[in-house]
Formats: structure tokens, C-alpha cells, sequence
């Protein structure tokens, strides 16, 4: 068994490079939500140097709430922004040898494709429009996968490690209890669930069937470098192999 392990970068998180140690995917700030030019050079360098796969992680043009402020953007707009941002990092990872690999969208953007099948068809459209080799990584379940399916992408379905799902396979809103799982334990034992045994407990208590083909792990918290060593031993001791492949 394996499973692709990704975390975003060039965010102004403290633990960036330190992270490419235990991760397999990277998903790089295209300059929208956050990060700039250098930043994003940065990345596609540490990311070589660790052999974590290259992604974009482009968003709304919202640094002021870092990518998380609701928009109402028609589809063509979107789809001009995608192409802007993956294109940004496309030309950065060539100059750097490197190849972008996937395409994770951020944040508010994220989750409003993963329910708005418009907006997702936009997204899914922008990636193919690029390059149609680039995996798009979306919420398991989501419109977001639908839509890169439709488009004939190779799809990654997406789990949290350290948030809380409703029963339709939503994430909780951070603006609601229950969002944001804070006991490692906790989230730990959540992500082998959901990998082992493709399924989640739900915030209402009842088991929801979950495909994981790639754990999300948010590194800006005080211990997110503790908990990556940790959840990647317990990935070993399960015998299941960290890869982006």
C-alpha cells in the first residue's frame, strides 16, 4: 500500500524546507492568496533538493484574508487566474529543472469547487488547458474530482488530517466547532482510517466511506513538524509507502 502524503508551501510558514522531509508532494502559493516570485523559486528548489513532487496551489486574489474570503467570480474569470498562476510556476520550475507535477487549489477557491460544479469545471479546464499530464488533487468525493474526470485528468482524491467532516463529505467550516481536529492523537489515528480503511467518522458520529489517495498535512502550526515524523513512522509501521507516484 501507499499513499501521497502533500503539504503547502512558499506561504511564509516557518517550517517550509524542514517539512520536504516527510512529505512526497508539494503545493506551492502561486502569488494570489500568497508567496511572490522569489518565494515560489524558493520552493521549486527545496522541493528538488528533498524529491518531492513540484504542484501549484493557486487561489483567489485575496491576500488580505489569505485565499479564505467566499468570491462570486464568473467561471471565465477563474479560469483566466488558474491559467496565470499555473503558468507563473510552470516557467519557475522549468528554469529551476524541475517539472510541475500537480495542481491543488486553495482555500476558499478549494472548497467552493468542491461543491459548485461551474466553478469546478473552470478549475478542471484551466489545468487541462496547461498541461492535461498535471494530476488535479481535489476533496474526495467533491465536484472538483467529477470535473477532472469530465476533462480527462488523473485525479487525486484528497483527505485532511486535521479537520473535521460533515456526513455529505464537506469539511466543517472553520467557522464552526468541530473544524479543526487539535489532539494528535486523535488525527492520527483518523488518517489510518481513512487510508487503511477508506472511511471517517463524521462530526454527527456516523461512518462515512472516504477514498484517500492523498493526505493533506498543514504546516503552520507549532507542532507540525513533530506530528509529520510522526504520522510518517506510523505510515512505516503500517507498511505503507510515502510517494507521490
Amino acid at each position: 500500500m501507499h499513499i501521497d502524503l502533500n503539504a503547502d508551501l512558499g506561504e511564509g510558514g516557518p517550517h517550509d524546507e524542514a517539512l520536504l522531509q516527510w512529505v512526497s508532494s508539494a503545493n506551492i502559493a502561486c502569488g494570489f492568496h500568497a508567496g511572490d516570485a522569489a518565494m515560489m523559486r524558493q520552493s521549486v528548489k527545496w522541493a528538488l533538493r528533498h524529491g518531492v513532487a513540484v504542484g501549484a496551489h493557486p487561489g483567489y486574489p485575496d491576500r488580505e484574508h489569505f485565499g479564505r474570503l467566499a468570491m462570486s467570480l464568473a467561471p471565465d474569470t477563474v479560469y483566466a487566474q488558474m491559467i496565470y498562476q499555473l503558468g507563473a510556476l510552470a516557467a519557475i520550475a522549468r528554469a529551476e529543472g524541475a517539472v510541475m507535477a500537480h495542481v491543488k487549489p486553495h482555500g476558499m477557491l478549494y472548497n467552493q469547487a468542491a461543491c459548485d460544479a461551474g466553478l469546478a469545471d473552470a478549475v478542471a479546464r484551466a489545468v487541462k488547458a496547461v498541461d492535461p499530464a498535471l494530476r488535479l488533487f481535489g476533496l474526495a468525493g467533491s465536484e472538483l474530482i467529477t470535473a477532472g474526470r469530465q476533462h480527462g485528468l488523473e485525479v487525486r482524491q484528497e483527505v485532511f488530517v486535521d479537520r473535521g467532516y460533515r456526513a455529505d463529505g464537506s469539511l466543517v467550516p472553520r467557522s464552526e466547532a468541530g473544524a479543526l481536529i487539535v489532539d494528535e492523537q486523535q488525527a492520527l489515528e483518523r488518517t489510518l482510517e481513512m487510508v487503511m480503511h477508506r472511511r471517517v467518522r463524521s462530526c454527527d458520529g456516523r461512518w462515512l466511506a472516504i477514498q484517500a489517495d492523498t493526505v493533506c498535512l498543514h504546516g503552520d502550526g507549532p507542532h507540525a513538524l513533530a506530528f509529520a515524523r510522526r504520522l510518517s513512522r506510523a505510515f512505516a509501521e503500517q507498511g505503507i509507502a510515502v510517494t507521490a507516484a
